[in-house]
């Protein structure tokens, strides 16, 4: 099951660093599930969610503090949650999630990014069926013998448990992903390599080396987009 959580992030982070591009979209995120909750992560999950992914990135405590600050302001500003499915070179299967104020604006773009690298946006429901919604949440410090010890222990249930590089990547259902984190707080571990509600692909796809590139290109248009938010994808890229 494992898709290299670590090298994943580290090349997202990386891509970003020379830009504020990722904070951007965190602080969307973050204002916007702070105003459909309550301003305070112990008692917005949603919001906690967030947060717990954003201190994986490394997102400035200033970032975070503005989009919730905004948040308890009262700002009109809305945002409507889309998910979009499509298909890339080779019939690789792309979904996109985007928090957007402007409907029209981000399907055309979503659609352009798609159509000029080789794919197509297909139909609510063409791909999602092939991905399992998936809480993975990564540490360092335990191996797999000790994680899942330590899970048993505390009676949570959970998919899968992989060593990758320095950490060790639990798999489990999204209702799972607070269990799993008290899990570990309970046993003292309290920062996390990864922190991600997901979609993960039933099955990864290798592709031929030239749509590869194309289809990575695609990606990169759709990440780059100000409305998107994540980007899912069954390819295998190494």
């Amino acid at each position: 099951m494992g898709r290299k959580w670590n090298n994943i992030k580290e090349k997202k982070a990386s891509k970003d660093a020379n830009t504020s591009r990722i904070y951007a979209k965190f602080g969307r995120e973050i204002y916007v599930a702070a105003k459909q909750g309550e301003p305070d992560p112990e008692s917005n999950q949603a919001l906690k969610v967030v947060l717990e992914r954003a201190k994986t990135y490394n997102v400035p405590k200033a970032i975070i503090d503005r989009a919730i600050e905004k948040a308890k302001g009262g700002s009109e500003e809305n945002y409507d949650n889309l998910r979009y499915e499509g298909f890339g070179p080779n019939g690789s299967m792309v979904i996109v999630d985007a928090l957007t104020n402007n409907v029209n604006r981000t399907a055309s773009d979503v659609r352009a990014a798609f159509g000029k690298n080789g794919g197509n946006m297909g139909v609510s429901g063409s791909v999602a069926y092939m991905f399992d919604p998936t809480a993975v949440i990564g540490v360092e410090g335990k191996d797999e013998e000790e994680t899942l010890e330590l899970l048993m222990e505390a009676d949570v249930d959970v998919r899968d448990i992989l060593e990758e590089e320095d950490s060790v990547i639990v798999y489990a259902d999204p209702d799972q992903f607070h269990a799993v984190q008290k899990a570990f707080n309970d046993a003292g571990i309290t920062e996390f390599t990864v922190a991600e509600q997901t979609m993960l692909a039933q099955n990864d796809v290798t592709l031929p080396e030239d749509a590869q590139a194309q289809f990575e290109k695609m990606i990169d248009a759709l990440e780059d987009l100000e409305d998107v938010q994540q980007v899912y994808h069954n390819v295998d890229l190494g």
